[in-house]
């Protein structure tokens, strides 16, 4: 190494080392549309001079080809990365940036302030520390605007600085800056923020976002730059005990078996007494494992792998947790959600919970409210549309680990995942299990339903038939059960139109009251089944989501879904009750097939086209169906 390497090479370290004794401040900026928040960050860059030489000359030239501030440079189009931002002009994708200044160093989230991306503003705020909430002051406090800063203060940020923007085109006017720094504070004030300060900037100009600006002597608090570097922002989680979401069980060979996780929270170290959360059984730590060689001890942030002394059953999804100050264990919580889907959050619909490391099915079991952006007011709803956000009672398959949201933020928040797109739907902060979930356990009792079953000579199971009022669905159930009680089998028929004259009769045919019906009878034909009998159930159901929570009700094989394929037209022709009548004249809101889907199954047990074939002949299609099951599977009692 010659001595100019040398020294480059000291200096390199020498600056490195520097840069680590910094604190660093996690950002996002946020608001509205067209606010300024991409020129702002490119202002800050280009200001503390870290935009390099070929990254300013690409610059000028997009500002040519894609800018919206004339022969000016668009500072915008440095965090606008994709191709479809810069030729619209917005922000799709969260744009992160790292810069640092002598006093500090920074990590700043660009999110988008369109509606339809606010699942993108949230993933940003979900890490920051600080929102620089943007506002024109020409078009002041935005609906936007106060969604943003609900999240902010929802995902748990706890500072805001209220950047009011484009104070140039109002001639710097006091005024202006005063009425919205006022309304500001004041819808703000029940947000649980710590400090919020208010900032008058142009970001196209540079106006108090580094420097002073002399266009406004009346401001006489800091830059925003200045404001950023000093403001004290607690080290989250600093306290908080141990825990590691193990995310994988790691076992190279028969001698080693090791948890492996990134440390959410706390510090741990050889020879500490750990415990499993979902299990109870404690161990203690005989090894702490990294990339980098073995460590005596590890904190928040480090991933590692942990061997314990003892051998205990842990399996992704667990939590390794001090026995101290173990987390929460349950099936049921409340939680705030934020909803990003298309189609709107309905309760009783089932959908995947996934939190860092553990999935399973979940259910909405209870919208207690949702809020009002405006006033931020607690509002009855039946269901949470796209942006929405509200609290919910929820129900998992199986229970899982986690903290209060607002005790750790890693550990207390999940995404809601649509069960057939795959794709987020909505993010969750929980607040705190339910106690039913503690209180109530499932009472195991001595006769189970293959006791029963035997008594009947049968094996249990439900037959769901479903399709478009009108198909025949119910002339063919009768028809089997029919068929099935000569044979000797117990069987009940589960009639869509029955259930409402009793158990149902308080609901109504809205998407939410379509979902809770089949909740409720999938739960009786459950009940049914593992009384031992063979059911029968003759319901529309029209959407595939509540098909398969039923379905999952039941063990493998036993729930047989039975599509009763008539066209439309043909229901329409048939219409036994007249309702396709009325609803061709509009006189029925949400009929099926008219004014709400049906959606088809897309591989049913059986199908059953009904065109040119009499009752009698489909019911036996299934009875056959039902005799060639029990004999593949030799499972019919003897």
């Amino acid at each position: 190494m010659t001595a100019a390497s040398a020294d480059a090479t000291a200096r390199l370290q020498d600056y490195l080392a520097d840069q680590e004794q910094k604190s660093l401040l996690r950002f996002i900026t946020c608001g509205s549309v067209d606010d300024g928040k991409s020129t702002l960050i490119g202002r800050l860059l280009y200001d503390t001079k870290l935009i390099l030489d070929d990254q300013l000359a690409a610059l000028e030239r997009d500002s040519a080809r894609h800018g919206t501030t004339g022969a000016e440079t668009d500072f915008a189009l440095l965090l606008d990365g994709l191709e479809a931002e810069r030729e619209q002009g917005i922000t799709i994708d969260v744009a992160y940036r790292y810069f640092a200044t002598a006093q500090r160093r920074f990590i700043v989230a660009d999110t988008p302030g369109h509606e339809e991306y606010t699942r993108n503003m949230a993933t940003g705020a979900s890490t920051a520390d600080l929102a620089v909430v943007l506002v024109d002051c020409r078009q002041g406090i935005l609906q936007q605007t106060r969604r943003h800063a609900f999240i902010a203060s929802l995902l748990g940020i706890r500072h805001v600085v209220l950047a009011v923007n484009k104070i140039d085109i109002v001639g710097y006017d006091q005024s202006v800056f005063d009425a919205n720094a006022n309304e500001f504070r004041s819808f703000a004030h029940g947000l649980d923020f710590e400090t919020i300060a208010a900032i008058p900037i142009s970001a196209r100009y540079g106006d108090n976002v580094t420097r002073p600006s002399e266009n406004m002597p009346w401001y006489r608090g800091t830059t925003l730059l200045e404001h950023l570097e000093s403001v004290v922002v607690a080290e989250r989680d600093l306290d908080n005990p141990f825990r590691l979401p193990v995310q994988l069980v790691s076992r190279p060979d028969q001698a080693f078996r090791g948890f492996s996780g990134q440390i959410a929270s706390g510090r741990i170290a050889v020879g500490d007494e750990i415990v499993s959360a979902k299990s109870g059984r404690t161990s203690k730590v005989k090894s702490i494992v990294t990339g980098d060689g073995d460590l005596h001890d590890a904190g928040k942030g480090q991933a590692i792998t942990v061997v314990l002394e003892d051998e205990i059953d842990i399996s992704r999804g667990d939590m390794l947790a001090p026995p101290s100050d173990r987390p929460e264990v349950a099936d049921q919580f409340m939680a705030h959600v934020i909803w990003f889907g298309a189609e709107p959050m309905i309760p009783g619909r089932t959908y995947i919970l996934r939190t860092e490391v553990d999935s399973v099915g979940a259910t909405v079991t209870t919208l207690k409210y949702h809020v009002d952006i405006k006033n931020f007011a607690h509002e009855a709803a039946k269901s949470l549309h796209m942006n929405e956000i509200g609290a919910c009672n929820i129900a998992t398959q199986a229970p899982i680990a986690f903290d209060r949201y607002q005790d750790n933020r890693t550990t207390g928040n999940f995404v809601l995942i649509d069960r057939f797109t795959n794709a987020t739907i909505g993010a969750g902060m929980i607040d705190h299990p339910l106690r039913r979930a503690t209180n109530i356990r499932w009472q195991a009792l001595d006769i189970d339903r293959h006791a029963r079953a035997a008594l009947k000579h049968q094996k249990p199971a439900v037959l769901w038939l479903t399709g478009l009022s009108g198909a025949g669905k119910s002339t063919i159930a009768n028809t089997l059960e029919k068929l099935l009680h000569a044979k000797g089998l117990h069987t009940y028929v589960l009639d869509g139109d029955n259930v409402r004259h009793g158990l149902n009769r308080d609901l109504g045919f809205t998407p939410e009251d379509r979902v809770e019906n089949i909740r409720r009878i999938a739960e009786v034909a459950h009940l049914m089944t593992q009384a031992g009998l063979i059911v029968i159930v003759s319901v529309i159901s029209p959407f595939r989501s509540e098909r398969q929570m039923a379905r999952e009700l039941f063990e493998p094989g036993d729930f047989i879904e039975i599509f009763v394929d008539t066209p439309l037209e043909e229901c329409a022709r048939r219409d036994p009750k007249g309702l396709y009548k009325k609803a061709f004249a509009g006189e029925l809101a949400n009929f099926t097939g008219i004014s709400s889907p049906y959606e088809r199954p897309d591989s049913p047990e059986i199908r059953l086209q009904t065109l040119g074939h009499e009752p009698s002949e489909l019911a036996m299609q299934i009875e056959s169906y039902l005799e060639n099951r029990s004999t593949r599977r030799n499972n019919a009692v003897e």
